[in-house]
């Protein structure tokens, strides 16, 4: 059976500061709050929700509604090892030349620095050109 969405979890340390800048990242929104209810605040207030859990978890959609929402959920442990699954972001356009390519990449990943993130190493070979980065919790994606 098909499923009807897909969603990508990220544990981390503080998922409203996560969510804001893979939204940042990604060209995402957050999502607005329940109807009803002008602000998040609002509605975790609503729910009896204790503030001091209003930070457990965020979330981040597509605004055009094509790709995978993306979830933070908080968790005790700090990150320790390598993702084992982690984003490809492709800046790069079909028909552009070599030099085109590094260029399109080498301005987001410069963005992508100043807003948080860490360049961890490249790869340039018979696959194509990228970058590996960093969030600013430490977990790891590409730039291509």
């Amino acid at each position: 059976m098909l499923v009807d969405s897909i969603q990508i979890t990220f544990d981390c340390a503080d998922p409203d500061r996560l969510a804001r800048w893979w939204a940042a990242a990604l060209g995402y929104v957050l999502p607005p709050p329940p109807t009803g209810h002008e602000t998040w605040e609002d509605w975790l207030r609503a729910a009896d929700i204790p503030e001091e859990s209003w930070n457990d978890a965020a979330a981040i959609e597509d605004p055009a509604g094509v790709g995978p929402r993306i979830y933070f959920q908080k968790v005790p442990e700090p990150k320790a090892v390598k993702n084992r699954v982690h984003l490809d972001l492709a800046y790069q356009k079909r028909g552009m030349s070599r030099e085109e390519r590094r260029r399109s990449v080498g301005e987001r990943v410069q963005w992508l620095i100043e807003h948080g993130a860490t360049a961890v190493g490249t790869a340039d070979d018979h696959k194509g050109y990228a970058v590996v980065m960093q969030d600013p919790e430490g977990n790891e994606f590409c730039v291509h």
